[in-house]
């Protein structure tokens, strides 16, 4: 595992709960799921609250937004709209994500695909000025130790069709090495059994509205979890005084929270997802693709099952209609460009959903005594959540040696 940069690991900021205290999330997305599971192995006492059905997907109602995800690990691929330190948490979570799906089998029985095979950049001869102009942005942000070495490596056409075949021969590709993915929905499902397994309780059918320092809607608890995204925007209100935390070192994205302050909106806003599952039989495809092009971030991504994932990295949109016929025309066709053989594919699921942003689209752990709040993942959920859940918990007090 790589070493954790020790600007991305708070300092506690309260002092230790001993197990087994009372815990109470508000959420059961990533977060939420990854939370429970971790207290819950540490002898903690597990309550998770949600309005969803339950721990699978009812695409008939809301649902987290980890659901409507295809499971990139880019930390490099996101720098288009990221810093390094994202960059540097998604590489500490993809480390996570590895130990996390390989106890979750061994431990658990639960099985969920992980891979780290790398990811490719494609682009059509004619978008090369974009997509020049895009590798020239992830590289600008690369640290000084990078030197110039470049974070996309350029594969000739012979290479390109030696490591992806069926992929186009008309388009050019990069490769990012050693970003990876993992299957949305099996670590979803497979992170509640586990937690339950542990002794978690989840409240499901059931909002949280109000969340403050130990309690949720008038229950107490010994500490709050607020990971409810976008729900907590319709939730409590207020000012929120920040405090330097002393003697401390903290990373930029986590807060620490005068007693008594409230999240306020912070102009919060969904961006919307939008994905489809296509049955290709037959067709050859080992790691994630992006599609450099000027009007969209298409991605295109493998699952066992001879299943592939196409989707839109980001619409700026609180839209959370069914997804548009003029989505299904340009994704599909843009997934065609770079895929000739899904011609004979079949459409067996698409659906939309909405992501939680902040204004500067990265994410925000704010902590006071009795209360943690995590949001703001904009598209960087999967790749970013393990390493925001060990923040989380070691500003808290909770972390704990497993």
């Amino acid at each position: 595992m790589q070493s954790v940069p020790a600007s991305l690991l708070p300092s506690p900021l309260f002092s230790s709960l001993h197990a087994p205290a009372h815990i109470g999330i508000a959420g059961a997305g990533v977060l939420g799921r990854l939370l429970a599971w971790q207290l819950a192995r540490a002898g903690h006492k597990l309550t998770v609250i949600d309005p969803a059905s339950g721990s699978t997907p009812d695409y008939q109602q809301p649902r987290a937004a980890g659901f409507t995800a295809a499971g990139m690990l880019s930390p490099l691929a996101e720098l288009e709209c990221a810093d390094w330190n994202l960059a540097e948490l998604g590489w500490w979570s993809i480390d996570l994500w590895r130990v996390h799906v390989e106890q979750l089998r061994a431990v658990h029985q639960q099985d969920v695909y992980f891979a780290q095979r790398g990811s490719l950049l494609l682009a059509h001869g004619s978008d090369m000025g974009s997509a020049q102009r895009l590798l020239a942005g992830l590289q600008s942000k690369a640290p000084a130790e990078q030197g110039d070495v470049p974070l996309a490596r350029s594969l000739g056409a012979q290479e390109l069709q030696e490591m992806e075949p069926s992929v186009s021969r008309q388009l050019r590709g990069w490769l990012l090495e050693k970003e990876g993915q993992i299957h949305t929905v099996e670590a979803l499902v497979g992170l509640v059994a586990a937690a339950e397994q542990c002794g978690a309780v989840f409240r499901w059918n059931t909002a949280a509205r109000e969340v403050l320092p130990h309690a949720i809607d008038g229950e107490r608890f010994d500490w709050v979890f607020d990971t409810r995204g976008l729900g907590a925007r319709d939730g409590n209100t207020g000012s929120t005084a920040t405090l330097p935390a002393a003697n401390c070192s903290l990373p930029p994205f986590v807060h620490q929270l005068a007693a008594g302050s409230a999240l306020p909106d912070q102009g919060m806003r969904g961006v919307r997802g939008e994905v489809f599952w296509l049955h290709a039989p037959g067709v050859e495809l080992h790691r994630p693709v992006r599609l450099m092009h000027p009007r969209h971030r298409v991605y295109v991504v493998p699952r066992p099952g001879d299943m592939i994932v196409v989707g839109a990295s980001e619409i700026e949109s609180e839209d959370r209609s069914p997804v548009s016929l003029r989505s299904t025309v340009e994704l599909l066709a843009a997934a065609h460009a770079v895929l000739p053989e899904l011609t004979e594919a079949r459409v067996v699921h698409m659906e939309s959903n909405l992501r939680p942003a902040l204004p500067d689209n990265m994410p925000l752990i704010q902590v006071t005594d009795g209360l943690t709040r995590i949001n703001g993942l904009f598209r960087h959920g999967w790749l970013i959540a393990p390493a925001l859940v060990e923040n989380a918990l070691q500003a808290s007090g909770l972390a704990a040696s497993r």
